[in-house]
């Protein structure tokens, strides 16, 4: 971060590069981006220390348009490229830009490994369940059923939920937004910012040319009432119109129920920190979107990666460290000459 001392006065024009912003019509990608740029100069960070790293697919050349150091890297590795950076410069502000392609496909173990190692970086994946960069095959995503280029009798795969995969790879940080919802975007998006350790934002993002409307039910108010649910910490979790529907508890798992007919005792308030919590309300969102939860889902703090690779790094500097020599060595050397072994030491 920043230091409080140096008040910087930067705007959204800052954060604008002189690229001309090139994804199709009414894509969802322009939103995100102007949600990005917009709160950029909130967090008060330098932008000469700031770092987009994205992989492959439309949503990776969000570096080209954020005027700040970035790389467009290989097709599912930016999380291990983002890693090394974040490793080696803690001055930064390391960002992923991802799809769920990019992300869950190929870049699968990427990801889950730079989540369960709380590396000090935020990833953002742009969810439009499709292939769009190379024209509308299904993704990891994709619910199932999907008739597509490469599935023209309907995807057989059981598709991903990213926030339940994020939340079972130990994240300290999971959120979720909608790309229309530029108010809970930028709340979201300030918030996984601000978060030391791996963050990962999961959010709902329009494809008009190959997947149009995947996301219209949790748009149009007449369905969004009694399907998108906004979370925040230490509220009561409800819904819709002056709160008519709230979450309860269920067995193990979760449920919703109309506010009016159950006591105000039995809905759920909302613990960042409750990993259960988290998870159980990541699956009251199916492939059907029957209700999709927005927010921060789950928010604690944990020893970072990097920071505790540079504090061994700096052990091993003084002195306090391992054996360099006697690691390179092994557990077994042998001094050999003209094949023959003239000594042999097994250390313990």
């Amino acid at each position: 971060m920043a230091n409080p001392a140096v008040e910087l006065k930067l705007t959204v024009k800052d954060f604008k590069s002189d690229q001309e912003v090139r994804w199709c019509p009414g894509c969802g990608d322009y939103a995100i981006l102007a949600a990005v740029q917009s709160f950029m100069p909130e967090l008060g960070i330098p932008r000469e220390n700031t770092v987009f790293v994205s992989g492959i697919g439309c949503s990776s050349r969000f570096p080209y348009y954020m005027n700040t150091y970035g790389m467009h890297s290989i097709h599912g590795r930016a999380p291990a490229i983002a890693t090394g950076l974040a490793a080696s410069r803690p001055d930064l502000s390391v960002w992923v830009v991802t799809g769920d392609g990019d992300a869950l496909s190929i870049g699968g173990n990427h990801l889950i490994h730079t989540l369960r190692r709380n590396v000090n970086l935020t990833i953002l994946l742009f969810n439009n369940r499709i292939y769009g960069l190379t024209k509308g095959q299904y993704s990891p995503t994709s619910e199932v059923g999907k008739v597509t280029k490469s599935t023209p009798m309907g995807s057989v795969d059981h598709p991903f939920n990213p926030v339940s995969l994020a939340l079972g790879a130990d994240a300290t940080f999971v959120g979720r937004a909608m790309d229309s919802d530029r108010k809970g975007l930028t709340a979201v998006l300030d918030a996984a910012a601000r978060h030391r350790g791996a963050s990962l934002v999961e959010i709902y993002q329009d494809c008009p040319i190959f997947n149009d409307g995947a996301f219209d039910v949790l748009r149009k108010p007449d369905d969004s009432e009694s399907r998108v649910v906004t979370v925040r910490p230490g509220q009561p979790i409800t819904f819709g119109t002056e709160g008519r529907w709230a979450v309860v508890r269920r067995g193990f798992g979760l449920g919703v129920a109309p506010t009016a007919e159950i006591a105000p005792e039995d809905v759920v308030v909302h613990d960042p920190a409750d990993h259960e919590l988290a998870f159980a309300l990541s699956r009251l969102s199916d492939q059907g979107l029957d209700h999709a939860v927005f927010g921060v889902l789950r928010q604690v703090v944990r020893p970072t990666y990097d920071d505790l690779t540079r504090a061994q790094v700096q052990q091993a500097v003084d002195g306090g460290g391992a054996d360099l020599l006697g690691l390179l060595h092994g557990r077994d050397t042998w001094t050999v000459r003209d094949g023959a072994v003239l000594d042999h030491e097994t250390t313990r």
